[in-house]
């Protein structure tokens, strides 16, 4: 099985287009031994998109060319000062009508990158900031539960309340607040 056939197994989610440009990405990042940085910068543009609905708007909309696209994008990243490889790649992709794919790119990049690493990937959700002290205990207490290197992608979701969401592959521990709070209205339904 290679490293591709080993994504597309552990994330039916992602769509072959993503995947695919994902993979371009990183052999390039790899080849220009950039791997840390690009992470890096996805990782900016993951925060943009999820701090700005403008730009989610332009991501997931049809309704704009590819011209416009590639103009607002540019223009965005530009103002974050945003060039090299991630810059122009999210160019590419604007341009080629594909921006809508960018969330999916991301995670599959992620992917492609924790199965390079030897890693298992945990997508954390909480509801304010973890700290590094909580992401260094949180990333030693799976790795002793799952006896695997872990790479933690967190997001924030106020909507959780507070708690934690962490889906490992199939996996996921709900502990959040809201969860908690359903769970006893419904048995608190089933009472009365």
């Amino acid at each position: 099985m290679s490293e591709s056939d080993q994504v597309t197994d552990t994330n039916s989610e992602v769509s072959g287009v993503a995947e695919r440009y994902a993979r371009a990405l990183f052999d390039l990042a790899l080849e220009e031994k950039a791997i840390d940085a690009v992470e890096a910068d996805l990782a900016r543009i993951e925060a943009i998109m999820d701090e700005s609905e403008d730009f989610m708007r332009l991501v997931e909309s049809p309704v704009f060319t590819a011209d416009e696209q590639l103009s607002a994008v540019s223009a965005l990243l530009d103002k974050v000062g945003m060039s090299g490889t991630v810059g122009n790649f999210v160019r590419v992709v604007a341009q080629n009508r594909r921006l809508f794919s960018l969330p999916g790119i991301i995670k599959a990049f992620r992917k492609i990158l924790s199965i390079h690493r030897g890693e298992q990937v945990a997508e954390v959700t909480s509801a304010q900031p973890l700290g590094d002290d909580d992401l260094t205990a949180l990333k030693a207490s799976l790795k002793e539960a799952l006896g695997k290197d872990i790479a933690i992608h967190a997001k924030v979701d106020a909507d959780i309340l507070g708690g934690l969401v962490v889906k490992v592959g199939s996996r996921m521990i709900d502990s959040s607040v809201r969860t908690k709070l359903n769970s006893l209205k419904i048995a608190l339904k089933e009472v009365g």
